[in-house]
């Protein structure tokens, strides 16, 4: 049998406390599976103090998480620190010029230096692995990378921010308000730090761009990607989406198209009863769209102790197994520079105006829409308490272009009490 396969960690919070968990539970499982036994050497984290509730006495400790990365007695240096840059970036980078392996779940270093990285951890001869930075305990980097490797991936898509999942159905379930069931999620620690990494959709935008860089071998590319969160979605929109059967999702989508790469996070309506329309709480997927296998659909814990813990060793076990793949699937100087795009083509979109409560208001939208070449499937109106009328449109498909281009045009007309509401409506 081979020598043990030596662990470094950095970040001791609930993913690296479960990583800890999963070698001191498992340890004969994973010598039968992988042909080596698994040993944690060092950590590091912000509090040496701190009660994790696992015991932390036979390892070293590292104040410097850059210290740990460069051990002799690491071999496999695992990154759960978080943030796109800092003690994260810079302990990686040591890692791989150490010729060590690299495990990490961050997402953000990832969407923003991902390229960086990729290209030195091939030229070093080591993996650089990141199955815990998408979608929890899903294994959706291992199937594009591996299982699917064999198709023309044409789309894909999925709810991959189960914060933002929770919002949603809590507000349709509860029939309660965005800013009260916000400050409820804020209670029970669902939100980042900064909350605006989740409602505003750039935490699992991140996720998204770097599926689609394994998906069509491009750089990834996050700075192209299209966001909007999910702070200006109301109960009357859950209610209206409802009663034309669909439910409102926080949606990634991203597709090859012949204009470019469209990366778009951005709430959705989905089909009620279509696989992400049944989606409920925190729970993530991703769904896959290749030529050869057609759909294919994921769903599991998006986040959480054990899920992405789960994940993290799912990396590990392959490094164990001598399996060493291109991060992103091809040759990172392989990869191609993506042209960005607006659209994949005609949907149609649903409309939320609340128009003021003056002569000539809905003309005024009709005409806007009109003008830009939108016809309307169908409308409904709702008096509010405040005196605005709710206006709630749905169009005939048009492109995502001439739909915002359409609601700018309406907002200009200064009839609206509030900015309009967009949402495409999505086939799943």
């Amino acid at each position: 049998m081979s020598h043990p396969l030596r662990l470094g960690i950095a970040g001791l919070g609930t993913v690296g406390v479960g990583v800890i968990k999963i070698v001191m539970q498992h340890g004969d499982l994973l010598r039968a599976r992988s042909g080596r036994d698994m040993t944690i050497t060092a950590v590091s984290a912000r509090s040496k103090s701190k009660d994790r509730g696992v015991d932390l006495s036979s390892f070293a400790w590292e104040d410097d998480p850059v210290a740990l990365a460069t051990r002799d007695d690491v071999d496999v240096y695992v990154e759960l620190m978080g943030g796109e840059d800092g003690p994260a970036l810079a302990s990686v980078k040591a890692a791989l010029n150490a010729g060590k392996h690299v495990v990490t779940a961050n997402k953000a270093m990832l969407a923003i230096h991902g390229q960086e990285l990729a290209e030195l951890a091939e030229s070093k001869g080591v993996n650089l692995r990141f199955e815990a930075a998408v979608a929890g305990g899903i294994p959706i980097i291992k199937s594009l990378t591996e299982s699917l490797a064999g198709n023309k991936i044409t789309r894909v898509m999925g709810v991959m921010n189960g914060t933002c999942n929770y919002i949603l159905t809590r507000m349709e379930t509860a029939g309660l308000p965005y800013d009260e069931v916000f400050e409820e999620a804020n209670q029970l620690g669902y939100l980042e730090a900064d909350p605006n990494l989740d409602v505003g959709g750039i935490d699992a935008a991140h996720k998204l761009v770097l599926l689609s860089s394994i998906a069509y071998g491009t750089q990834v590319d996050f700075a192209s990607a299209q966001l909007q969160g999910i702070q200006r979605i109301s109960i009357v929109d859950i209610k209206h989406a409802a009663e034309m059967g669909y439910r409102i999702k926080l949606l990634g989508v991203s597709q090859m198209t012949d204009a470019g790469l469209m990366q778009t996070m951005r709430p959705c309506l989905v089909p009620a009863l279509s696989p992400l329309g049944l989606l409920e709480g925190g729970t993530n997927m991703v769904i896959v769209e290749g030529d050869s296998v057609g759909q294919v659909v994921l769903r599991g814990a998006g986040a959480g102790e054990g899920p992405t813990a789960s994940a993290v060793f799912g990396d590990v076990m392959d490094i164990a197994r001598g399996i060493n793949i291109p991060v992103f699937g091809i040759p990172a100087l392989q990869l191609a520079k993506s042209t960005p795009a607006d659209s994949s083509g005609e949907s149609a979109y649903y409309m939320r105006l609340n128009l003021k409560d003056q002569p000539g208001a809905m003309a005024s939208a009709s005409s806007a829409l009109a003008d830009a070449g939108i016809s309307i499937d169908k409308m409904t109106q709702h008096s509010s308490d405040d005196n605005v009328a709710r206006v709630l449109i749905v169009t005939h498909p048009t492109t995502g272009e001439t739909a915002s281009n359409a609601a700018q045009a309406i907002e200009n007309t200064g009839v609206l009490e509030l900015p309009p509401v967009v949402l495409k409506i999505e086939t799943v």
